[in-house]
């Protein structure tokens, strides 16, 4: 079963253990990863009730007047398939309802996933500074 919370309240870097970030070229260290969800303004952890392990998150930075802007949405490999990450995003998207603009940059290959769930495709600019870490 899973359960979704909005606190990292009971995370330790060791329930984050297990393989987000799969392709990355530089992925995150479960402490590293801890600071990303305890620093971010609003988050929704999946948690499998039978191992207490993280299994899915999304992460939310927002102004809360304006604009909220999706920097991460991740499924372990193994959890994949199972209608986790739709339901992180639906609920992100429904907390934040209210504001004009919730943005996210993503590969193409994922913009059909995102507009299953009501997003449009936008062109973006980014940087990516990936030796800082």
């Amino acid at each position: 079963m899973i359960h979704y919370q909005t606190t990292t309240e009971n995370i330790t870097p060791e329930k984050l253990k297990g393989g987000f970030c799969v392709g990355w070229r530089t992925p995150m260290t479960s402490e590293r990863h801890m600071q990303v969800l305890e620093n971010s303004d609003y988050i929704i952890l999946a948690i499998d009730t039978e191992t207490g392990n993280v299994i899915g998150f999304i992460n939310v930075l927002t102004d809360h007047v304006q604009a909220a802007f999706i920097p991460l949405l991740e499924v372990l490999p193994d959890y994949q398939e199972q209608g986790i990450g739709s339901e992180l995003v639906k609920r992100v998207l429904a907390h934040f309802k209210d504001l004009p603009a919730i943005d996210l940059m993503c590969d193409p290959n994922v913009q059909a996933f995102y507009a299953k769930l009501g997003m449009q495709p936008a062109a973006g600019m980014i940087v990516r500074n990936y030796e800082s870490y």
